[in-house]
């Protein structure tokens, strides 16, 4: 045997073995840097990977600064403990503080935890660190003040309460962002005070075990058992419920670090179990392009849609509309086992059309921005307001660019278009985006509409590259050049140049939704009943024995809460905490809808879609397992809402966002003949029966009579709900339920707004006529016939009615131009001709002549 066949062998046998070893996460921390085995940390996580990728600025100044503080692999600097310690215990502890002055913190299993980031992320990322206590993701002001509302409007408009008591900086010029931007959002403050909030008071508690009875004098106070249980499961604070879909970290790494749906390690650190999910999917941060991150064979970078949709799931649901998910009621199709489709997020889903921008490559963080995700430092208590893109910011709009275009277009909070100057672009990117990764501005950074730069998306001569962090570089021509280079449909030169009002009054995405996850009727139980006990028994005051036969759950603000005492600040998790407070929260739903949404205006004055926000039919279960509560939906405010003196039923129609774009709008009959749209409901609201109405299926007689004694009704009527959950408004413009409750302008469309877009009855106009009831359109339709030119096709019908305008405008243009010209032509001319006339009478008989 030669030793080149030989040779052949032992390479094939290698390649064998090596394909046949499992792949590894990423390259191992000692591999890069081999003096990190002196570590004590490493006598138990030497196959760690890499925290961030060979040769990263970042990964170079963590091991740098571990190598200061006496940890030649860098450990400690983001999660503290011992590095000179013999055994586990002692290395997760750390020293104490008065024991050495330069000793390592305590142990830190999450650095990202918003309790103690300060001491880890915050080392390198104060600002981003200082912010985060006045963003959305963990005030969840508006969530609160949304479920408030919902139980009789609690706060009014007042954005009052929040996870944790929080407050502005007192300095104004500590909002990050432009001074442009600053200027830009001191408006929006005055405009809406009660949005634009300066302090936050923390959320009240809920009823506590043994305090129950209080619900029957006041019912409302379930609503901050419904908050804490079910609503703020997904604030920063804690790490949240850990089921498939909903593995997160807390604070920064809820965002930063990857965790799969699965929640499993799939690293190479052997102290890390790979049964046991709740672990993130591999050591490593995820953030930037120039964050790479290794799992097995692939390598990405950015934060993949996924880790949003860990919390972006419920409420309008734009994470998982974004992916092409909607929730469904059913388990079908069924896995390859035959098992149930599997819950994710808790849900059951069906495949639907994704976002463009989704197909495309993009993911959350392309669009949005630092500011928009983790503050600006000032609270802003609604997603609205908290976010500061608009479609237009990289679009435009068929006359103009981009930069063309004046701050606060399509974010004018009033109803009028902004004005003013062209934006123009940016130098440099913002001052806090300065750790990630810097772009060429080439002709310069596109602006936000409230003036921030947009670090990721550049000009480029007239033309628009968007730089995603996945790697992508997008180049987009905006609608001016689409347009000045004929490369527009016939529809979009038509719904976007010849309707002026269409750009002036709408959100692109009204039409350019493909479809609205729509969740009509919120049937929530709260159950406080006692298990175990008769309503016979008599009462008990052992608090022990209520909390033992009580139907409870988790209290998710209170776990926060536990994790700012010192001694609960690194704790893991939240799995082992007491925080259990009385009662059962359980959901139904009337029905889903995915189609075209009905429309309205929002809090920037913009026709937009509408959505189900909180629609709550409320079901109160005592202790002796008696309804308190029955199916009942409160009431704002006595004249609130367009409601007279018992106010409106509080329940909302939201203005949303639903980030299923595509690149082909909705048609006009979807809009202008819908009476869903106008907000009439679906199919005009009279589909279903008057809600109201008790429901009874049984034997009956012919004159609907129930025959047996013995039936139970089949749907219970819902005092107060006269019309269908998704009928918004009737025909006279009397407004049936809230339509938003964040903003004054948010509204559903007045008379005057439905009678412009209505075109109801428009093919009757035609029709009525054809083809037998004027003598003309009977000689037409027969000549159409026989020569066969009658329209079977939307494309010819489409050419018929373009000819038939076409024809009218000339025949109309003609008798209002060319006859009255013909008649004043034949005057004129006939009055020459009798002047000729008279003029050669004249000449005869000056001649001597007869005339």
């Amino acid at each position: 045997m030669s030793l080149r066949y030989t040779g052949l062998i032992l390479t094939g046998l290698t390649f064998q073995f090596l394909t046949a070893l499992p792949a590894r996460a990423a390259d191992r921390l000692v591999d890069h840097f081999p003096q990190a085995l002196e570590s004590g940390c490493m006598k138990c996580h030497a196959d760690i990977e890499l925290i961030r990728e060979p040769g990263s600025g970042m990964l170079q100044q963590i091991m740098d600064r571990g190598a200061a503080l006496g940890d030649p692999a860098g450990c400690i600097v983001c999660h503290g403990g011992n590095p000179d310690a013999a055994d586990k215990e002692l290395a997760h502890a750390g020293l104490d503080d008065d024991q050495d002055p330069h000793a390592p913190p305590r142990f830190y299993p999450d650095p990202g935890s918003p309790w103690i980031n300060e001491h880890t992320c915050g080392q390198c990322h104060p600002q981003h660190v200082e912010v985060q206590w006045r963003s959305l993701m963990m005030t969840e002001a508006g969530k609160i003040q949304g479920v408030c509302w919902a139980f009789g409007a609690l706060t009014g408009y007042e954005h009052r309460w929040a996870n944790y008591a929080v407050e502005n900086p007192t300095d104004p010029d500590q909002r990050l962002g432009t001074d442009e931007y600053r200027r830009y959002m001191e408006t929006l403050r005055k405009l809406e005070p009660n949005v634009f909030v300066d302090r936050h008071e923390p959320l009240p508690d809920a009823l506590q075990f043994g305090e129950v009875d209080r619900l029957n004098e006041d019912p409302t106070l379930a609503a901050f058992t419904y908050i804490r249980q079910e609503c703020q499961r997904c604030h920063h604070g804690v790490k949240g419920r850990q089921v498939r879909g909903d593995f997160r970290g807390m604070g920064c790494s809820s965002c930063h670090v990857p965790y799969s749906n699965e929640g499993f390690y799939e690293g190479d650190d052997p102290t890390v179990p790979r049964d046991e999910p709740g672990h993130m999917l591999v050591h490593s941060i995820q953030g930037t392009r120039e964050a790479k991150v290794t799992v097995h064979d692939k390598t990405y970078s950015g934060i993949p849609v996924e880790t949003c949709t860990t919390c972006h799931d419920r409420g309008k649901r734009i994470g998982v509309s974004f992916q092409g998910l909607m929730e469904s009621p059913y388990h079908s199709p069924f896995a390859a086992d035959g098992s149930d489709q599997p819950a994710l997020h808790t849900k059951h889903y069906i495949a639907m059309q994704q976002d463009i921008h989704y197909q495309k490559g993009m993911t959350c963080q392309d669009c949005h921005t630092s500011i928009d995700v983790h503050s600006d430092g000032f609270l802003a208590a609604a997603n609205l307001a908290a976010v500061q893109i608009e479609c237009s910011d990289c679009h435009g709009t068929p006359d103009r660019y981009p930069w063309e275009l004046p701050l606060g277009y399509m974010d004018e909070f009033a109803e009028k278009v902004a004005t003013g100057p062209a934006r123009g672009t940016a130098d440099k990117p913002g001052d806090h985006t300065l750790q990630g990764t810097i772009y060429d501005k080439q002709d310069g950074y596109l602006l936000t509409a409230r003036g921030n730069p947009y670090g990721n998306v550049v000009r480029d001569g007239d033309e628009i590259v968007v730089h995603t962090a996945g790697g992508k570089d997008l180049r987009m021509k905006p609608l001016k050049m689409l347009h000045d280079t004929g490369q527009l449909s016939v529809k979009g030169k038509l719904a976007m140049g010849q309707i002026a009002s269409h750009l002036e009054r709408m959100e692109c995405y009204s039409c350019h939704s493909s479809w609205t996850p729509q969740c009509y009727g919120c049937h929530v139980k709260i159950d406080y009943s006692r298990k175990d006990e008769c309503p016979e028994c008599e009462p008990t005051s052992d608090l022990s024995r209520i909390a033992e036969t009580s139907k409870s759950n988790f209290d998710w603000v209170a776990a926060g809460r536990r994790h700012q005492q010192p001694e609960h600040a690194a704790d893991r998790g939240e799995s082992d905490y007491d925080t259990i407070i009385p009662g059962k929260v359980s959901e139904q739903r009337s029905y889903l809808r995915w189609e075209e949404p009905m429309l309205g205006v929002n809090g920037e004055g913009r026709i937009t879609p509408l959505a189900p926000g909180c629609q709550p039919s409320v079901t109160i279960i005592g202790p002796d397992g008696k309804p308190i509560l029955l199916n009942h939906i409160f009431r704002t405010a006595a004249g609130s809402e367009g409601a007279g003196d018992e106010g409106q039923l509080a329940i909302d129609m939201s203005p949303t966002q639903p980030h299923t774009i595509t690149k082909d709008a909705r048609s006009c009959e979807s809009c202008h003949a819908s009476d869903k749209a106008l907000g009439y409901g679906v199919g005009g609201g009279k589909l279903t029966r008057p809600w109201n109405e008790t429901t009874f299926v049984d034997l009956e007689t012919a004159d609907k009579e129930l025959l047996p004694k013995r039936t139970r009704p089949q749907m219970e009527g819902i005092d107060g709900l006269e019309n269908d959950w998704s009928r918004i408004v009737d025909e006279d413009g009397q407004q049936l339920m809230t339509v938003g409750h964040h903003f004054q302008l948010s509204r559903a469309l007045n008379n005057e707004e439905r009678a412009r877009m209505s075109r109801e009855g428009t093919c009757i106009a035609c029709h009525k006529e054809m083809p037998e009831e004027s003598l003309a359109t009977s000689l037409l339709h027969h000549v159409a016939k026989y020569s066969g030119q009658l329209p079977h096709s939307n494309s010819e019908h489409f050419r018929l009615v373009n000819k038939i305008t076409l024809l009218s405008a000339w025949v109309q243009a003609t008798a209002i131009f060319v006859v009255p010209g013909m008649l004043l032509g034949g005057t004129y001319a006939l009055r020459r001709r009798k002047a000729r006339k008279a003029a050669r009478a004249a000449r005869r008989l000056a001649a001597g002549r007869k005339p």
